[in-house]
């Protein structure tokens, strides 16, 4: 296959990163992968999107430091409790949960961008979708084609017309059981993954927070077996 087109891909370490990054690396992209060390609580996904950047061979993967814990204001960069045992994924999506990090997405896609321009590529990925979701409002179809035409907007490259950008959101209408299957029929090994928000001091999953629940239920449905470890 062809391999002269560059992406950037956000790598969270997580289900969804980790097989938007398959999907883009099966059209035909090179990959530029892009982490955040943002003062994140389970800041071990950051070794598990090593480890998946590791396994595909990246062109690239670079990890940036940015500390949200001076911001504050979620359960994932502060000393507030993480939800756990909300088994009701209705439940979870009728508020915007306090694990949601004020304007994350934001933040990072702006990142993103400014990569995108320095390599060269038009093209940038991400793992959102709004299906089997907690309630995140910067995981919506509107905000991210709003944010597209604003990066069109934002660049020298683009005002020059070297770079027409385009957000791609693969897995924006997909569940999580459809993702996994995705991934398994990639070829990608979910057990590089990581997903939970209140991890052990040795990395085990909760098995409680929303993100635990959502990606077991969605193993569960696709009648495969989860392969990380959790807590006993």
């Amino acid at each position: 296959m062809k391999k002269d087109l560059k992406a950037v891909v956000l790598l969270s370490g997580g289900i969804d990163s980790a097989t938007t990054l398959a999907i883009a690396e099966d059209m035909g992209f090179d990959i530029y992968a892009l982490s955040f060390h943002y003062g994140q609580r389970h800041a071990v996904e950051l070794e598990a999107a090593g480890r998946i950047a590791q396994s595909h061979n990246v062109a690239r993967h670079l990890i940036v430091d940015i500390d949200l814990r001076k911001i504050g204001g979620s359960a994932l960069t502060t000393d507030i409790d993480v939800p756990k045992n909300r088994r009701n994924v209705e439940e979870m999506a009728n508020e915007i949960p306090i694990t949601y990090v004020p304007a994350r997405n934001t933040i990072f896609l702006s990142y993103a961008l400014s990569w995108a321009e320095v390599i060269g590529s038009n093209d940038i990925f991400i793992g959102v979708n709004v299906l089997d979701y907690s309630g995140y409002p910067d995981c919506r179809p509107e905000y991210i084609a709003a944010y597209e035409q604003m990066a069109n907007l934002a660049t020298k490259a683009g005002v020059e017309g070297k770079q027409k950008l385009k957000i791609h959101t693969p897995l924006i209408q997909m569940n999580k059981a459809q993702i996994i299957q995705k991934g398994i029929d990639l070829g990608l090994d979910y057990s590089l993954t990581h997903s939970c928000y209140d991890p052990s001091i040795s990395g085990e999953a909760c098995g409680e927070c929303d993100s635990c629940i959502l990606r077991l239920r969605g193993f569960r449905e696709a009648g495969v077996k989860d392969p990380v470890r959790y807590k006993s």
